[in-house]
């Protein structure tokens, strides 16, 4: 059982990465300095997928994590 955890929690946390290293760039430095006006629009397509994915895939990796620590 902790076998099976544990390898699943390495492909949810590489899926993760994957996902993150995806998804576009436009929130860097410049924007804190008003840069960019990307901050106020809207996600649409795959950015708002990627968005969702990414939540949902940190939440299961916490919740792998959690369970883990208490087997």
């Amino acid at each position: 059982m902790k076998i099976a955890l544990l390898i699943l929690q390495i492909i949810v946390s590489a899926s993760l990465i994957i996902l993150i290293l995806m998804q576009a760039s436009g929130s860097g430095i410049g924007t804190v300095f008003g840069g960019s006006e990307s901050v106020y629009r809207s996600k649409r397509g795959v950015e708002k997928l990627f968005v969702y994915l990414t939540v949902f895939l940190a939440a299961v990796f916490f919740i792998l994590s959690v369970i883990q620590v208490i087997i």
